[in-house]
């Protein structure tokens, strides 16, 4: 992940994480759905939703952002040159369909969240293995509000997501540094917080270098957070 290095540390050594992909991709699907809203600040709502059988695709996720925008959530293994095309075509499809979509946001998060729904700023998801430059390049020459986030496994438990570009819709104007990441653990049920990684290089450095956010600690946009599963 862009020259990220994890590391298990005991009073006798250091071992690193080598990190990997996924065996599947509804591997990455299940781990991000499960906890998409602490690891997207985005509240699921569908996994694998049909368009219908004129259309005859299934988004591979559906949520609502903290901002009321509607967002598609789109996966691949590794690197894969359509998932953006794939994505924008979901987006489409979605944009076109208001009604079935605030249908949807009702039965999930009441009325009031469907009468809220942000249509100015739909927005795309894409989590991957990995990028090429061109997709980069591609997203900051579109209208619509694009993420593109690179995904590694470590271990048996933990996750690790990079955003690769983040742009907002009808601007050029980049949301997030590139290469920002997170590393969550995957365990049991709760969320818990670890020193951040590579930043705050040891959990005995003070405190008060970090900036405590939501439970994690984040320094020069580098975060790391535990989701129990």
């Amino acid at each position: 992940m862009s020259g990220l290095k994890l590391f298990h540390t005991t009073t006798s050594g250091a071992t690193e994480v080598a990190p990997r992909l996924a065996e599947a991709e509804a591997d990455v699907q299940g781990m991000v759905e499960t906890h998409m809203e602490t690891l997207l600040g985005v509240r699921f709502l569908a996994s694998e939703y049909s368009t219908g059988p004129v259309h005859g695709g299934r988004i591979d996720s559906l949520g609502l952002d903290e901002n009321g925008s509607p967002v598609v959530v789109e996966y691949k293994r590794g690197l894969d040159a359509g998932v953006i095309n794939q994505g924008l075509f979901y987006l489409s499809w979605l944009v076109d369909h208001r009604a079935e979509f605030e249908h949807l946001v009702q039965g999930w998060l009441g009325a009031p969240a469907a009468a809220q729904v942000l249509w100015s700023s739909p927005r795309l998801i894409c989590i991957a293995g990995d990028f090429t430059r061109y997709d980069v390049h591609a997203v900051r020459e579109h209208r619509r509000s694009i993420d593109l986030v690179r995904y590694r496994l470590f271990g048996r438990d933990l996750l690790g997501l990079e955003t690769v570009a983040s742009v907002s819709g009808r601007s050029p104007a980049v949301r997030r540094a590139r290469g920002q990441s997170t590393v969550l653990a995957v365990k049991d049920g709760q969320s818990t917080a670890l020193a951040e990684l590579g930043q705050c290089a040891s959990i005995s450095e003070r405190r008060s270098d970090c900036d405590h956010f939501g439970g994690a600690f984040r320094r020069n946009g580098h975060a790391v957070a535990v989701v129990d599963q």
